[in-house]
């Protein structure tokens, strides 16, 4: 794991094994600048992409004082109003995707990070209808049409920048957040992160228990 020396912004506070991704929706402008990095590098093609901005609620207000607040409102019952939320692989504790893969092509590794295997994907699609998230991307799928030898094509998703971790970098889309909306780190970390800035994590108890599994314990 790097150390914070080796990290360019706030939202990266450690990387490598044990490192997990997760976003401070509050902090999110939606500028859609992770999504610009992604494709920048890793060549993503202009009509695929690995993170998108997925906007909750548009248009409407949050409850009375709570407008900029969407996890304490979501802590009080009560409506966050327009939200702006990172969506991308979290590579979960618990991942659906892998335990749902017919042919061991979705990987949680010992690091932690969840790997597809692209010569043992058959474009089934299971896994993009068990991740709650919508990583799952198939960009070579015919027709969106999943057949049981598979129609859909490799599957591809983020990859939490692996290969930029390996060397003490931060995924690419937390170093160039402008808000540091996309947090990286241990669990603790990112946690303890949330509560100095007084922000709230937004997904429900399910949702936290599937991506931190055990460790979603530091959120409560």
């Amino acid at each position: 794991m790097s150390t914070g020396n080796e990290v360019m912004h706030d939202g990266v506070m450690s990387t490598g094994e044990d490192a997990r991704i997760f976003p401070d929706v509050e902090a999110c402008i939606d500028c859609g600048g992770c999504v610009v990095s992604c494709k920048r590098t890793w060549d993503v093609p202009r009509d695929e992409q690995r993170i998108s901005i997925a906007t909750m609620l548009e248009g409407q207000e949050a409850a009375s004082g709570l407008n900029a607040s969407s996890g304490q409102a979501i802590g009080q019952g009560e409506s966050p109003g327009e939200t702006a939320v990172p969506m991308q692989c979290y590579h979960c504790s618990n991942a659906p995707c892998v335990s749902v893969c017919p042919t061991d092509s979705l990987i949680s590794k010992e690091n932690g990070f969840v790997r597809v295997r692209d010569d043992l994907c058959i474009g089934c699609q299971y896994c993009l209808s068990a991740c709650p998230f919508g990583a799952p991307q198939f960009p070579s799928e015919d027709e969106g049409v999943a057949n049981l030898v598979g129609s859909g094509g490799n599957m591809d998703k983020c990859t939490m920048c692996e290969e930029r971790q390996d060397v003490g970098k931060g995924p690419a889309c937390a170093e160039e957040c402008a808000t540091d909306a996309i947090l990286v780190g241990t669990p603790a970390q990112i946690s303890d992160e949330l509560d100095n800035r007084d922000s709230g994590t937004f997904f429900n108890d399910v949702a936290m228990d599937i991506i931190f599994g055990e460790d979603a314990s530091e959120f409560q």
